[in-house]
């Protein structure tokens, strides 16, 4: 029995099983069972909040992926109409350019046929000008006393049978 107390390994191994002993007979397992159960419990607690928040950023992403393309479906609708507006007033405003275009070409046509008439007016006036200039001349070239008192006589025999 000597060898056995002066042996060091013996006084280890009784120190550790007198140690392991204390901490059985002062429940320390079960504290630190219970700790780690209670740490569970958090850890469990943590991960359902954690499981929930996530589902509700899942439906909330769901959500907006739907209010989006809600939003880019309206925005395409816009966009066609948009475009349906301005080919209609593009339509609408070649109508009326080309209304204007041939109510102008009608009153220039107008104007010139107006100016035709005048200037053909204007020439026929100065033709009818020459002419009785032209006549004035050669009748007071030929034109003499005697011939002059015979057209007055022919022309005062005429005018009875010209008034009837």
């Amino acid at each position: 029995m000597e060898a056995f107390l002066t042996n060091p390994h013996n006084w280890v191994s009784i120190g550790v099983c007198i140690f392991f002993g204390l901490l059985i007979w002062k429940k320390v397992p079960q504290a630190i069972a219970g700790m780690l159960d209670a740490r569970a419990a958090t850890i469990s607690k943590e991960l359902n909040d954690a499981r929930l928040l996530r589902e509700e950023a899942a439906a909330l992403l769901a959500e907006y992926k739907k209010k989006q393309s809600l939003a880019e479906s309206e925005a395409a609708t816009i966009v066609e109409e948009a475009k349906a507006e301005a080919q209609r007033f593009t339509a609408e405003a070649q109508k009326a350019l080309e209304l204007q275009i041939e109510r102008r070409g009608k009153v220039a046509e107008a104007k010139i046929a107006q100016a035709e008439s005048q200037a053909i007016a204007e020439v026929r006036a100065m033709a009818a000008d020459v002419a009785i200039a032209a006549a004035e001349k050669l009748i007071a070239e030929r034109m003499n006393d005697a011939r002059s008192a015979d057209l007055i006589k022919t022309a005062l025999r005429e005018i009875p049978s010209k008034l009837n």
